[in-house]
């Protein structure tokens, strides 16, 4: 496998499960090294850091709520102290909220989803961007959903997350383009993951598999793989793009 990333230094929020694990391991893969940020789940992020390990690179878990500026600034302070200022950053944190109808949503389940999409992704914006735009190149990706621009049913707040998202990405390559900083959006359908498990039943998802025409749930792994490809020399010309992979599935 190519080391395209070799010299690269990552760091991927929400890193120790699901899409987050998925990107940190093949970005690994790839040669670079990486910071698995997680916030609760540190037996998780301390395995994606062995399978990271298993490429021949160097990796750290990192703890910090992206929630919080100062949880985000001293999780970057530590990687720079370790490698150096991230030249990828890799925004894969999120929540979904627990009301099935908005009628039902609460302040703080309001606050929770919104500030761990958006709140965070501006935290990770803000204290990385500068080293990226001083050293001339750098990549963001920040993980968005179908329902970013479609919208979910049951999903509001989650899809005015992810609309942020978008809106920000779309917004924010326009200014780092001249300085050699993409920023660009991964924006899956249905892949199945311990957070789709814990939306739907067997039968929903079964239900669900029959309306995408791929016929199947999308992988991780899948999703990385895309990840991955922005951030190599190859996608220096792509920015300010909501990317999506869905199985063609587009309610």
């Amino acid at each position: 496998m190519e080391k395209m990333l070799s010299g690269q230094i990552a760091l991927i929020s929400g890193g120790s499960r699901g899409i987050g694990a998925a990107v940190a391991a093949k970005l690994a893969e790839r040669g670079a090294v990486v910071a698995v940020g997680y916030h609760q789940s540190k037996t998780q992020a301390e395995e994606v850091v062995r399978t990271c390990r298993e490429y021949g690179v160097e990796s750290v878990a990192i703890q910090g709520d992206v929630r919080f500026r100062s949880q985000v600034e001293a999780m970057v302070d530590r990687i720079e102290e370790i490698w150096g200022p991230p030249s990828i950053l890799v925004h894969s944190a999120g929540i979904t909220g627990e009301s099935p109808v908005f009628q039902e949503v609460v302040d703080d389940e309001y606050d929770r989803v919104m500030d761990t999409h958006v709140r965070g992704a501006f935290f990770l914006i803000r204290r990385t961007l500068p080293a990226m735009v001083r050293n001339r190149f750098g990549r963001m990706i920040l993980l968005s959903s179908i329902w970013g621009e479609s919208g979910g049913s049951g999903e509001v707040l989650y899809s005015a997350a992810k609309g942020a998202i978008n809106g920000m990405v779309r917004a924010l390559g326009k200014e780092t383009a001249p300085s050699g900083v993409t920023v660009n959006a991964v924006a899956p359908g249905a892949i199945q993951t311990d957070m789709l498990d814990g939306q739907l039943t067997a039968e929903e998802k079964r239900a669900l598999v029959e309306e995408i025409p791929a016929g199947r749930l999308g992988h991780p792994a899948e999703v990385a793989s895309m990840v991955c490809w922005l951030c190599g020399p190859d996608a220096g010309y792509i920015t300010s793009q909501v990317l999506h992979i869905n199985g063609g599935w587009a309610p």
